[in-house]
This record gives structure tokens, sequence and C-alpha cells, in this order.
């Protein structure tokens, strides 16, 4: 199986958003820093946005934007103390899933 269109197009755009420093939802936050500098910050926000994204039958993205507030709520909350997230985050959206195997199964 593979991902559909519809969650690879919301990755890409959610991915640029956050490479570029021009995340909507981030402004004034500097969290471009963190990239190199703290890679575990950005790990859990792409686990939040990976865990809290949902799909209809067809793979079409239903939550998108509601994914992408999730998951820089987290770094918003990282880099400003005095930030609360609310709803308050739950075990399930902070999994960190394993990883794949070190080789591709053919």
């Amino acid at each position: 199986m593979k991902l559909s269109n519809s969650f690879s197009g919301a990755l890409r755009t959610f991915t640029y958003f956050m490479a570029s420093g021009s995340q909507y939802t981030l402004e004034g936050i500097d969290y471009l820093t963190l990239y190199g500098n703290e890679p575990g910050a950005i790990e859990q926000v792409f686990a939040i946005y990976a865990n809290v994204i949902e799909l209809d039958d067809t793979g079409k993205v239903l939550n998108a934007k509601y994914a992408e507030k999730r998951a820089t709520d987290y770094l918003r909350a990282y880099c400003d103390h005095s930030f609360v997230v609310e709803p308050p985050f739950e075990d399930w959206e902070l999994a960190l899933h394993e990883p794949p195997p070190l080789k591709d199964q053919n």
C-alpha cells in the first residue's frame, strides 16, 4: 500500500513551511535554530503530526490544519514555556513509534 497523494501533499506542505521558517502557527517563535541543535523537538513535532492526521477510506486528508496546529502547539510550548497547549496532549498524540528496519525489504 502506498500513501495517498492527498497525504503526500499535506506532508510536503507542512514540511515546507516548517523548514522555511514560515509556519503561520509559529509566528514570532524562533524555531529554526532547533534544527540540527535539538532534533528531538523536531522529531516530536512530526510524530504528533503523523499521529493526529486522519484520512478517509480513499486516502483523502480530513484534518490537515488540526494536525498542523497540534504539532506546532508542541513546538510553541517547547520554545515558550508560558504557552499552554489546549487541550493537553494525550499519550497517543505524543507516541514515538518504532523506526523502520535499517534495510528495505524487497
